[in-house]
């Protein structure tokens, strides 16, 4: 699924949301586009709130978790992992690729994925 991402329009960070209701943030970097899960892995802190270090770093604003933009690996805990989705442009205008939408899960499946630092 292609999620259209919108204009900076000044903004170096701002949050879309899917069809599907997942919500993400979009971070533009040095004119490159990135967009990850909005909320953090560790303790759910709006990722759009954070702060790019190095160019490549996001630093969640509760905790200072730090996520690779790129990988989205964390370098404090590596039970963590942010997701990252590509960014394709077509026609001048950018999109996420989230893939298909995800589906319900069962409460045993989501308190196996939060004792996996997962959503």
């Amino acid at each position: 699924m292609l999620v259209p991402l919108g204009e900076p329009a000044g903004r170096a960070a701002w949050t879309v949301v899917a069809p599907d209701d997942r919500e993400l943030a979009v971070f533009v970097v040095d004119g490159e586009y990135h967009v990850t899960d909005a909320r953090c892995p560790h303790n759910r802190g709006p990722l759009v709130e954070g702060t790019i270090r190095d160019g490549r770093t996001l630093v969640c604003p509760w905790h200072w978790f730090k996520y690779d933009l790129r990988t989205g690996a964390c370098a404090n805990l590596a039970r963590y992992r942010l997701r990252v989705y590509p960014v394709v442009e077509r026609d001048g205008e950018h999109f996420a690729e989230i893939g298909a939408a995800e589906q319900p899960r069962s409460l045993v499946e989501r308190l196996r994925a939060h004792a996996r630092g997962e959503r």
